[in-house]
C-alpha cells in the first residue's frame, strides 16, 4: 500500500537524479518530477523510472514545489531535491504505515550532506535537519524565491524519523562557488523586493561572524580542510548577497532621481 508522493523539482539535474531516483524505488507508485526547462538528460533519467513529469516555467523554489503538490496522488507528501537520496532506515521509517495516522503531524528528517565524497559533519552542517513530510491539506510551501519554508498553523506537532536524507550538495569546490553565487543573488531578489535594506554592519560584520560561527563555535574545523574552506564560502556568500542587495539599491535611487 501507498501511503504519500514525493514531489522532486529539477533543472539540468543529470549528475545527481539518478542516484536519488534509484534510492526511491519501491517505496510509492506517485513520484512527480517538476521541471522547470532541463536543458541535458534530466528528462531521460526521468522516464527510465516510474514517475510523473511536470514541465513547467520557474517560478521560485516554493511555487515551484507546490505546483507538483497540487498534481500529486496522495495528501501525505515528501519533498525531496535532485541531489537528495534517501538511505534504507529512512526507507524502512517510511513504509510504516502508522505514521501517516494523524495529518497534524510534520516530520522532520535527518541529513547527512557530501561535498564530493566527503560527508560534511559539522559546521553549518551541524546536526542538520530539516521537515520534509508532511500532509497537504493544510500545508504548503511560501512562494519566497529561495530559502522556502512550509507555512505551519499552529497545533503542529514534529516528530523525528529514523534514517537520513543523503545530500549530495555538491561535487567540488567549484560547483558550491557558482551555487553560492546563485543563492546569493537570488537572497538579494527577495530582500529587496521586500524592502529589507542593506546595513553596513550586515555588509561587513556578518560575513566575519558567519565565518567564526561556523568554523569555531559549530567546530567546523574538524572536517579539516573542507570544513575550512566551507567556512570561508559561507562567509563569502554572506558578503555576496548584502554586496548585491546594495548594488541593487544604489541602482534603484539612481533610477529614481
Amino acid at each position: 500500500m501507498n501511503y504519500f508522493s514525493i514531489v522532486i523539482i529539477t533543472k539540468n539535474e543529470e549528475h545527481v537524479l539518478e542516484r536519488t531516483l534509484a534510492s526511491i524505488q519501491g517505496i510509492t507508485d506517485d513520484v512527480i518530477i517538476v521541471d522547470s526547462g532541463s536543458t541535458d538528460g534530466t528528462l531521460e533519467i526521468a522516464k527510465k523510472y516510474e514517475t510523473r513529469i511536470l514541465q513547467t516555467e520557474w517560478t521560485g523554489y516554493g511555487a515551484t514545489k507546490n505546483s507538483g503538490i497540487a498534481i500529486s496522488k496522495y495528501n501525505w507528501i515528501l519533498s525531496l531535491d535532485a541531489d537528495e537520496a534517501i538511505d534504507g532506515k529512512l526507507k524502512q521509517s517510511l513504509s510504516d504505515s502508522s505514521i501517516y495516522n494523524d495529518p497534524h503531524i510534520l516530520y522532520d528528517l535527518y541529513f547527512k550532506s557530501f561535498i564530493g565524497k566527503k560527508e560534511m559533519q559539522y559546521g553549518q552542517w551541524l546536526r542538520n535537519h530539516h521537515i520534509r513530510l508532511f500532509n497537504k491539506t493544510k500545508i504548503a510551501w511560501n512562494t519566497f524565491l529561495v530559502h522556502e519554508k512550509l507555512n505551519v498553523p499552529g497545533g503542529y506537532k514534529v516528530k523525528k524519523l529514523q534514517g537520513h536524507v543523503l545530500h549530495y550538495t555538491m561535487g567540488n569546490f567549484n560547483e558550491f562557488i557558482n551555487k553560492l553565487n546563485k543563492y546569493a543573488l537570488l537572497s538579494a531578489e527577495k530582500y529587496f523586493i521586500s524592502g529589507k535594506k542593506c546595513s553596513w554592519y550586515k555588509l561587513y560584520l556578518t560575513p566575519g561572524f558567519t565565518f567564526f560561527t561556523n568554523y569555531l563555535f559549530k567546530l567546523g574545523f574538524l572536517d579539516g580542510w573542507y570544513g575550512l574552506v566551507s567556512a570561508k564560502l559561507s562567509a563569502y556568500y554572506s558578503f555576496l548577497k548584502y554586496a548585491y542587495l546594495k548594488e541593487m539599491q544604489t541602482n534603484a535611487k539612481d533610477k529614481n532621481g
